[in-house]
């Protein structure tokens, strides 16, 4: 009896995932064009970017993120906040796109939500199934989940790779190693050339958005018949997401701060290279730097590599650092940059002092906030932004 119980069981399981997968393909019918975000860095941004090219152009265009607050975004642009009553899991890609295939789309445009290789590759292979396919960047993060190396990293991402579809990306120095793999998968293979987005072009962003975005955005654009200036047109009106690289006029004790939040990128690569888009942007001769970062106790190794990236690539007049256990990584980079002034908070001290050792630096200091966004990040931006010019 248990076994003929158990056999039964078996059986009406084996029916019903026989049955889900017909449903999912007849939704993925119902989608005429399926792109597909992943990368290590910036795939809020272009999946909202891609969507609002798209959506410039006229085609019915549903797009979902999965960054710091994830979002379905409508065919007429407006954010839906995703409740979840559990934790996240891949699978509610699935239904979400029988949602957007019961809206009869033009394109539905994906941000990549799994981590692990094995479930990236479920993403695409078994999930989205792309014509068009996405990898931002490749930075060292993740690792204990995708790595332990940087080439282990670019492999997981690989796993999203459409077959015989098209693959866009900005990566630069593990380029050669996504085309071949693009190549075997028999999809064509475009890198995108930041260069080609102009200072004029930049400035019309309602917020900091990167060049190499940008560009993969308008190469996605491109390939799904979008011609360059209408889906700027569209991209210049985005909203961008909640981890965006904004920046903030501060007026604090009568004086005025330019405040960055970096918090989202929190690996070393993609800070140095927001640091160095802030510099250049505001010209760092011109003003004084402070860096704030807020550190977090469980993660040692991350808090060693940003303090000593601070010190010895950035080296700022001011370094502000929230965390514990932290003197001793200062004490043996300091050598790097001596002239920086620091100052040190500890996690049980009140937020709070933050704005105090703001209040103190130079009228027109450059702030750059980096490190962990989470938690008492997300306090800590909240009390900041009370600060705020204009509101």
């Amino acid at each position: 009896m248990p076994l003929i119980i158990l056999g039964t069981l078996s059986l009406l399981l084996c029916i019903f995932g026989v049955l889900e997968f017909r449903s999912h393909q007849v939704s993925l019918n119902r989608i005429p064009l399926r792109i597909h975000v992943n990368g290590t860095r910036g795939k809020s941004s272009v999946t909202r970017l891609i969507a609002a090219g798209l959506r410039q152009s006229g085609l019915k265009t549903f797009a979902k993120t999965t960054g710091t607050a994830p979002r379905v975004i409508d065919a007429d642009g407006k954010d839906r906040i995703i409740h979840r009553l559990r934790l996240p899991s891949i699978g509610e890609q699935v239904k979400l796109l029988k949602y957007f295939a019961s809206k009869q789309p033009d394109v539905v445009v994906m941000e990549c939500m799994a981590v692990q290789p094995q479930y990236q590759w479920i993403a695409e292979h078994q999930m989205v199934k792309s014509h068009i396919g996405v990898i931002t960047n490749a930075r060292p993060d993740h690792l204990d989940e995708m790595g332990p190396t940087d080439v282990d990293v670019v492999m997981s991402l690989c796993n999203t790779i459409p077959i015989n579809g098209v693959l866009v990306t900005g990566e630069d120095e593990k380029m050669n190693l996504i085309r071949d793999i693009s190549i075997d998968n028999g999809s064509k293979f475009i890198k995108s050339d930041d260069s080609s987005i102009t200072k004029e072009e930049l400035e019309k962003f309602k917020y900091m958005e990167h060049p190499s975005n940008i560009a993969v955005a308008l190469d996605v654009c491109k390939e799904a018949g979008v011609h360059r200036d209408k889906a700027l047109k569209g991209m210049y009106e985005v909203q961008p997401d909640a981890g965006a690289l904004v920046a903030w006029n501060l007026n604090l004790n009568e004086k005025s701060f330019r405040f960055i939040n970096g918090m989202a990128a929190n690996d070393p690569v993609s800070t140095l290279q927001i640091w160095k888009f802030i510099a250049d942007k505001y010209n760092s001769e011109e003003f004084e730097s402070c860096i704030f970062f807020n550190s977090r106790e469980d993660r040692l190794s991350r808090t060693n590599q940003m303090i000593e990236l601070t010190l010895k690539e950035i080296k700022p007049d001011h370094f502000i650092v929230r965390g514990d256990r932290v003197m001793s990584i200062i004490e043996k980079n300091i050598h790097y940059s001596p002239n920086t002034k620091i100052d040190l908070i500890t996690s049980n001290d009140s937020i709070n002092l933050i704005t105090n050792n703001l209040g103190v630096l130079p009228n027109n200091t450059v702030i750059y906030a980096i490190g962990n966004q989470v938690g008492a990040g997300q306090e800590i931006l909240e009390l900041i932004s009370t600060l705020r010019e204009n509101g």
